[in-house]
C-alpha cells in the first residue's frame, strides 16, 4: 500500500496587503480577508498550526495576535506602520520579504494570497542563489490582472502590466495553485499557462453560524425599515468592478416603468470606497440624483458581520452586479440567510448562485435587463421566497471544513 503524503504541521499564510483582522468593506478589505481568516481557522481545526503574516499598518497593534485555536496573526515590518494605498504596496514587497526571510525555515509550507504576497514569498530566496530557504509555495490568486482586464467596466482602470508579469512568475514558480472553481482553473491555464497537475479546486465556504435563516420583520424593526418596503441590498467595496451604479440605473428604470413603486422601493448600498478608483464613489449620489432616484438610494458605511447579517435579513433581494468575481462570498452569505440573489452571469458567481433555483443570473449590465430581473422577483414574492428557501440548502454545500480538506490536498501535492 502506498504511503499517504504527510500534511504540514506549520503553515505561513501570507496576506501582505490586508489583514484578516480588518473589517470587510473597509479600504481594501473584502472577501479575501474573510477567506484567509476562515480557511486558517478551519485548518486549525484540522490540526495545522497557521501563522498569518500581514504588513504592520498600525504601530499600536501587537506583533502577534491570536485569531483562533492554532491560528495567530503576525505583523511584519514593511514600509511605514500606517495604512498605505494599495497601488503603493508593490514597492514594499522586498521589505516584507526581508522580514519574512528569517522566519521562513520555521514553516513546512507557505500559502500566499494575492499576487503581492506571492511575490514576497518568491523573494525570500533572492539572496540565496545556491541554497533555497523557501518552503514549498501554494498560491491563491483571488483575482487575476489578465482576467480583470478582459472584463473592464467603463470607468475602471486597467490592471498594470507589472502585476500580470508578477502573476505569471508566481504561476511558473509555485509548487501548487488553488482555484475557487473549474472556470478559474481554466483561466489560470489559458491566461498564464499553469500546469493542470499543479492546480487544486478549493471552493470557498460560508460561516453558517453567523449567516443563517432569520425573521425579516424582526430585522426590519431593528433597522427601522418599513414592513411594506421593497428592499434591494448591495454589499461590497464601492468601486467600478463591483458595479453598484448598475443597480442605481436599474432602480431608475423600475420607477420609469412603474411610477407608483417610488413609494416603497429602496436600494441600500453598504460598503466603502476602495482602490485607485476610490474617488469614483463620489459620483454615485450624483448619478442617483440625476436619475431622480436620490431619495430611494441609501449609502451606508461598512458593517460588522453580525450587523451585516441583519441587513441581509431585512432585504428582499441581494444584488451582486460585479463585472468579475472569482467567487462571490456575498452571494453565499445572502443565500445562507434565505435571501434570493440577482447576480451578474460572470466568473465564480455562476457557481455561487444556482440560476433559476436560488436566484437569477443576468447576462450583461444593461439597466433594463437588471430592472427586469429585479422586478420579476419584487412582483412575485412567492417565487422570491421559494428561491430564498432553496438558497440555504445551496449554501450548506459550501463549508470551510470542506475548503480546508481541499486545501490540505493542495499542500500535500506541493510538498510531494
Amino acid at each position: 500500500m502506498p504511503r499517504s503524503r504527510p500534511k504540514p504541521d506549520r503553515v505561513a499564510m501570507i496576506s501582505l496587503h490586508t489583514s484578516p483582522l480588518a473589517t470587510p468593506g473597509v479600504g481594501d478589505a473584502g472577501g479575501l480577508n474573510v477567506y484567509v481568516a476562515e480557511l486558517a481557522t478551519a485548518l486549525g481545526r484540522h490540526g495545522v498550526e497557521v501563522e498569518i503574516l500581514t504588513r504592520r499598518s498600525d504601530p499600536a497593534t501587537p506583533e502577534v495576535v491570536p485569531l483562533a485555536e492554532r491560528v495567530t496573526v503576525r505583523h511584519l515590518a514593511a514600509g511605514p506602520p500606517e495604512p498605505v494605498a494599495k497601488e503603493q504596496l508593490p514597492g514594499l514587497v522586498d521589505e516584507f520579504a526581508a522580514s519574512l526571510r528569517p522566519l521562513a525555515a520555521g514553516y513546512d509550507l507557505i500559502h500566499s494570497h494575492y499576487w503581492l504576497s506571492g511575490l514576497a514569498a518568491l523573494r525570500v530566496d533572492q539572496d540565496h542563489h545556491h541554497t533555497s530557504v523557501r518552503p514549498p509555495l501554494v498560491h491563491t490568486m483571488h483575482t487575476m490582472a489578465r482576467v480583470k482586464n478582459a472584463a473592464l467596466a467603463d470607468d475602471q482602470q486597467a490592471e498594470p502590466e507589472p502585476r500580470a508579469d508578477g502573476e505569471a512568475l508566481i504561476v511558473k514558480s509555485a509548487e501548487g495553485l488553488t482555484a475557487n472553481t473549474g472556470e478559474e482553473a481554466a483561466e489560470l491555464r489559458d491566461h498564464y499557462g499553469a500546469a493542470p497537475d499543479r492546480i487544486t479546486i478549493v471552493p470557498p465556504g460560508v460561516d453558517l453560524d453567523v449567516f443563517h435563516p432569520c425573521d425579516q420583520r424582526e430585522s426590519r424593526d431593528l433597522l427601522d425599515i418599513g414592513a411594506e418596503a421593497e428592499v434591494i441590498l448591495f454589499v461590497g467595496r464601492i468601486q467600478p468592478l463591483k458595479a453598484p451604479d448598475v443597480l442605481i440605473r436599474a432602480v431608475a428604470e423600475l420607477i420609469k416603468q412603474q411610477p407608483r413603486r417610488r413609494e416603497r422601493l429602496k436600494l441600500i448600498i453598504i460598503g466603502s470606497p476602495s482602490g485607485p478608483d476610490r474617488d469614483w464613489a463620489d459620483t454615485l449620489p450624483e448619478l442617483a440624483d440625476s436619475l431622480q432616484v436620490g431619495e430611494l438610494v441609501e449609502f451606508r458605511p461598512h458593517s460588522e458581520r453580525l450587523e451585516l447579517y441583519r441587513w441581509y435579513c431585512a432585504s428582499d433581494i441581494v444584488a451582486v452586479p460585479s463585472h468579475n468575481e472569482s467567487f462571490g462570498l456575498v452571494a453565499l452569505e445572502a443565500q445562507a440567510c434565505t435571501r434570493p440573489v440577482v447576480a451578474a452571469d460572470v466568473g465564480g458567481l455562476r457557481h455561487a448562485v444556482a440560476d433559476g433555483r436560488t436566484g437569477i443570473l443576468v447576462g450583461g449590465h444593461g439597466p433594463q435587463d437588471w430592472a427586469s430581473a429585479l422586478g420579476s422577483l419584487l412582483d412575485d414574492p412567492d417565487r422570491a421566497v421559494r428561491l430564498g428557501q432553496a438558497g440555504i440548502d445551496h449554501a450548506r454545500g459550501f463549508s470551510w471544513d470542506a475548503s480546508a480538506e481541499a486545501t490540505l490536498r493542495a499542500y500535500r501535492t506541493a510538498m510531494g
